[in-house]
């Protein structure tokens, strides 16, 4: 994911979400247009990173021309499929995940069902999204922060509300940012609504820091990258990428992940056809593409997630990004339906 820090702003998921005006419509179609029809367009989050000769290796085996379309965060990519859907501006998408996919279901963008061989029943994005990877949200600590401070780690987030921890946390804001989003959704799943917006509640009263993205809360308020705040909503593979991009060689990373109960939702990322889109044959080598052994390892370590096909081996670093014992569920119908209202309500809670 990181080539130093700028790229690990880049990569570390600062999907935001964003309105995207009708009217950009005709815009869109316009900027796509230029795509040759031989090529097949590929619309991808701005998080996707897959080493440059792994892609050409692609194209020189299956003869596809690959044309990589970036649409920026999650949200706002599949805001763009829906707002083209008439005319679609992709053959195949890769980024859907479990936040937004029955929302890309109920507006038909994609196609309705998959080769059966591509899809993981055990990850659970559907018919219409083969799974690619996995990762967690939840909350990662500054060892050296912490130590200096002498105040043991919290154990719950009920511990966080209390003024042994007054001004510890940041978190990027779940209306802006899909890390938030997604730490918004883990305190959902784990409460119920009504304990989960008291304890947010609570947690504004004792000093909760709120920033717009993933990159301002990582690099500019946490207390690794000087900071105030020691404890950050980040990712579990988040200690792993300190590791792997660290200036001078290191054994153990600066940072560690706080699994702590309801403090973590596990984000799976998909691929699919886009319904309408040309090239279905390309499509889906693509497709398969994403799913062989050498992508699997290699996402690990360019947008650092988790690999989807439990065949394939973690890479070395991965041994400092510790998969948490459990973490949050929620139905994706039920994100679909009350997520907006979520987020509304938060932002009343915490900002107003």
């Amino acid at each position: 994911m990181l080539q130093g820090v700028g790229v690990l702003e880049a990569l570390m998921f600062t999907r935001r979400f964003c309105l995207i005006l009708p009217a950009l419509v005709c815009a869109l179609s316009v900027s796509f247009s230029a795509y040759a029809e031989n090529e097949l367009r590929v619309m991808v989050h701005s998080s996707f990173s897959l080493p440059k000769p792994l892609l050409a290796q692609f194209e020189s085996r299956s003869g596809v021309k690959l044309a990589l379309i970036k649409g920026g965060d999650a949200g706002e990519m599949l805001n763009k499929l829906i707002l083209t859907k008439a005319n679609p501006v992709a053959d195949v998408v890769y980024g859907v995940d479990n936040t937004l996919m029955a929302k890309a279901i109920s507006a038909g963008v994609l196609a309705p069902a998959l080769p059966e061989a591509m899809l993981d029943k055990q990850l659970g994005l559907g018919a219409s999204l083969a799974a690619v990877d996995y990762g967690y949200v939840n909350i990662n600590y500054d060892k050296a922060t912490v130590a200096a401070g002498k105040q043991a780690l919290p154990k719950s987030l009920e511990d966080l509300t209390q003024p042994a921890y007054k001004a510890w946390l940041v978190t990027p804001n779940p209306a802006t940012s899909s890390t938030g989003y997604a730490f918004l959704l883990a305190t959902i799943a784990s409460m119920g609504e009504e304990k989960a917006f008291a304890w947010w509640a609570q947690m504004r009263a004792n000093g909760l820091k709120v920033t717009k993205g993933w990159s301002e809360a990582y690099y500019t308020e946490f207390s690794r990258n000087k900071g105030k705040y020691p404890l950050v909503v980040s990712y579990a593979t988040s200690p792993a990428a300190e590791v792997f991009y660290s200036k001078t060689p290191i054994t153990e990373s600066p940072t560690g992940s706080l699994n702590l109960p309801g403090g973590v939702f596990r984000q799976v990322e998909g691929v699919g056809l886009v319904s309408g889109g040309a090239q279905t044959e390309a499509a889906l080598k693509f497709m398969g593409f994403m799913l062989s052994d050498e992508v699997q390892q290699a996402l690990q370590t360019t947008m650092w997630m988790y690999p989807a096909k439990p065949s394939v081996p973690l890479a070395p670093v991965m041994k400092h990004a510790q998969q948490p014992e459990s973490y949050a569920q929620m139905e994706p119908a039920r994100i679909a339906e009350k997520g907006a209202q979520w987020v509304a309500r938060w932002t009343q809670v915490v900002l107003k």
